[in-house]
């Protein structure tokens, strides 16, 4: 009796004491969902746990990571009828349970039963690191009578670059509507049904696969459709492990099936503290739309970006709608600036012909794009044309809230706002540069050669390609740009001075003697700058995040300074998962379409943190500067998510955690490639960073 006595007592305290424990860690609401993930051995760590709702306005989703013990809690979600489970590496994806918030549930989870069915919810880098590129000592490409790459590919690293940069531009390849054929009885072979793809949705992968050499892309393509489907699998990525175990993502669905969104904002880049809990603003180019979530009301709808002219800079379906919108920013009058066309392509005749100072020093006949602007109080459109096409934007730090954009081949320009604003004057408002590098080391543009001529150390040389991302330095007033092309590899950053028009070039160091070959890097994309002026881009071809301090470079100007001439202001950090096959170099399989810094702190990982999409791998990716630290945020479900550009925003700046977030979408052209199929939209992703995995 006293035995039995004693059991039942020390049972009931060891349950009362896990009991407490519980509810002592766990601060859980009545618009929470709480409970515990348990595997085979116990609860299982660094799973994460999905609520999804469908009858709210929009499609909702919250997702969490499990701490150490396989606890979770999903803070803060609307009153609605929830499915939730768990999904995780090496475990099977659980059953759907039912839940409303203030329940709490135990999820049970099984080990995945071959490692083929667990690989099903890898990112699709680590299938495309199953790709097996051409040995280094295959290239220069000998053409199709020889080994069938293209003798324009010098080296294995502009293959490389070709697989992301190239392949990779409007979706994400190794998700599984890429890696495998799905009805492979309606082919000869896998490489007839691989070259039968790439003749589909308008030819956007031939011209690739041409730079690449067709002939060995296809074979290339098809033996890793065959070795997947025969059953060959990457390795497993590792669960998210101590701070990205405090992730806690938002998700509100937007667009509509056949929706592309491009890019989203939610507030001015210099002051994130604009437009508290207001709305979340994407760019549709496919469609011609402004694409807007209500965060706080659960509620989405679009807007069709209007034109001064019929017919537009693309009618393609990959190109864009009509007014083919690109890349929306905010400024501190609450309106959405956007890169889109408004025109044809042909320019006014002003634009090339007129005593306006830009049209003196470099006339212009044509652009792509132009600009337009959402009033978000007045509800309405604004458009305005600009002699230089447009692309991105970002608006500087002065007086005349100066609005400078990428897009251009020849020139880089600029609108003055405030006096936009004040005169309604496009001509007056706006100018450009040409990029002129001062080779002639006299500190001024004087007379040049052009793109195609040999350097003239008596001369400048004036330098042309597409202008890509643009971020202005408040520090000095210069404005910094990326060119990926036409030379891709190794690529580089410019920095143009708009008093002179007088343009630097640097490239990442690639084949110099100046560092060790495993310092090199390749493939620079996007480009931002954080509040010391280091400028920061990611490296798309090799993997890195990459950061560039000018005030270390010993040359500027002169004959010498094209692109490798500093190669002491760069600083080559490698981004984390798997090494494509057979590239010995640098060259990991995801692929960094941007890079956004953090200047303000609104994730929660701290200020001047740059962030690289990991747009093959479903992530974003921050370097820690302080640390050292490369921190991955994995977006788990829908698999697919194709990231381009970022914002962060400061809701309220009293409220911890939850009074900010980094807001990221699914920007991929064919949406229906993702998890769930056709039907599957877009969605609005807001990232935040708790303190621990069970904080409410």
């Amino acid at each position: 009796m006293d035995t039995c006595t004693y059991s039942n007592r020390t049972l009931l305290a060891i349950a009362v004491s896990i009991l407490s424990a519980f509810s002592f860690s766990v601060a859980f609401g009545l618009d929470d969902i709480d409970g515990v993930i348990r595997g085979p051995e116990g609860g299982e760590a660094g799973v994460w746990v999905i609520a999804e709702a469908r009858d709210l306005q929009t499609t909702f989703r919250k997702i969490v990571v499990t701490d150490d013990d396989g606890r979770f809690l999903i803070p803060d979600l609307p009153d609605a009828n929830y499915e939730v489970w768990s999904r995780g590496y090496g475990i099977d994806d659980s059953y759907k349970e039912s839940a409303r918030p203030g329940d709490r549930l135990t999820i049970n989870a099984s080990v995945a039963e071959t490692a083929r069915k667990a690989a099903q919810n890898y990112p699709a880098n680590y299938w495309y690191s199953l790709l097996d590129v051409p040995k280094a000592s295959e290239f220069p490409g000998t053409g199709d009578q020889g080994n069938g790459i293209s003798p324009r590919i010098l080296n294995q690293a502009q293959w490389v670059d070709r697989l992301k940069d190239g392949c990779q531009l409007c979706h994400q390849m190794g998700n599984l509507a890429t890696r495998e054929v799905p009805e492979p009885s309606d082919f000869d072979s896998t490489r007839h049904a691989w070259d039968q793809r790439l003749q589909m949705g308008r030819g956007s992968m031939i011209g690739p696969m041409y730079q690449l050499g067709r002939k060995r892309a296809v074979d290339v393509f098809a033996d890793w459709t065959d070795r997947i489907m025969a059953g060959e699998v990457p390795e497993p990525p590792p669960r998210p492990d101590g701070i990205q175990q405090n992730l806690v993502l938002t998700q509100w669905g937007w667009s509509n099936p056949d929706g592309f969104i491009h890019d989203n904002v939610s507030t001015d880049k210099r002051n994130p503290e604009l437009y508290p809990d207001g709305q979340i603003f994407g760019v549709a180019q496919t469609q011609g739309r402004l694409t807007i979530t209500d965060p706080l009301k659960n509620q989405s709808r679009e807007l069709t970006i209007p034109m001064r002219e019929a017919g537009g800079s693309n009618t393609s379906y990959v190109g864009g709608g009509p007014s083919n919108p690109h890349n929306p920013m905010m400024d501190d009058q609450n309106r959405v600036w956007m890169t889109s066309s408004i025109r044809r392509n042909k320019n006014s005749k002003w634009c090339s012909e007129s005593d306006h100072p830009s049209v003196q020093q470099f006339p212009l006949k044509n652009s792509g794009r132009q600009l337009s602007y959402f009033d978000v109080d007045a509800e309405e459109f604004v458009l305005i044309d600009t002699c230089y096409s447009t692309h991105h934007l970002q608006f500087a730090h002065d007086d005349g809230n100066t609005l400078w954009s990428s897009g251009d081949m020849n020139v880089v320009g600029w609108l003055d706002t405030k006096k936009f604003d004040e005169t309604h004057d496009e001509r007056a408002s706006q100018g450009w540069c040409p990029t002129i590098l001062d080779t002639s080391g006299d500190g001024q543009v004087g007379e040049y050669v052009g793109p195609n001529d040999a350097i003239d150390p008596t001369k400048d040389k004036r330098v042309t390609g597409f202008a890509y991302g643009i971020i202005p330095n408040p520090a000095d007033g210069s404005v910094w740009f990326t060119r990926p092309y036409p030379n891709m590899v190794p690529g580089q950053i410019l920095r143009l001075d708009p008093k002179t028009c007088l343009t630097e070039q640097y490239q990442p160091p690639f084949g110099t003697d100046a560092v060790p070959a495993s310092k090199w890097g390749h493939g620079p994309r996007g480009i931002d700058i954080d509040r010391n002026g280091i400028i920061w881009t990611a490296l798309g071809g090799s993997g890195h995040i990459a950061s560039f301090d000018r005030s270390k470079c010993k040359v500027l100007n002169g004959p010498a300074a094209t692109g490798q001439h500093c190669p002491e202001g760069w600083s080559l950090h490698s981004t984390p998962g798997p090494q494509m096959k057979g590239v010995a170099a640098a060259g990991n399989a995801d692929f960094h379409y941007y890079i956004w810094v953090d200047q303000f702190d609104t994730l929660g990982l701290g200020s001047n943190v740059p962030i690289a999409n990991g747009t093959t791998s479903d992530s974003l990716i921050a370097w820690l500067p302080e640390s050292s630290e490369m921190v991955t945020l994995r977006v788990p479900y829908p698999l697919g998510f194709y990231t381009r550009g970022l914002d962060g925003r400061i809701d309220d700046p009293e409220a911890g955690w939850k009074g900010r977030g980094v807001w990221a979408s699914n920007n991929s052209v064919v949406i229906w490639h993702n998890e769930g199929g056709r039907g599957m939209t877009s969605e609005i992703v807001r990232f935040q960073i708790r303190p621990h995995p069970l904080a409410d």
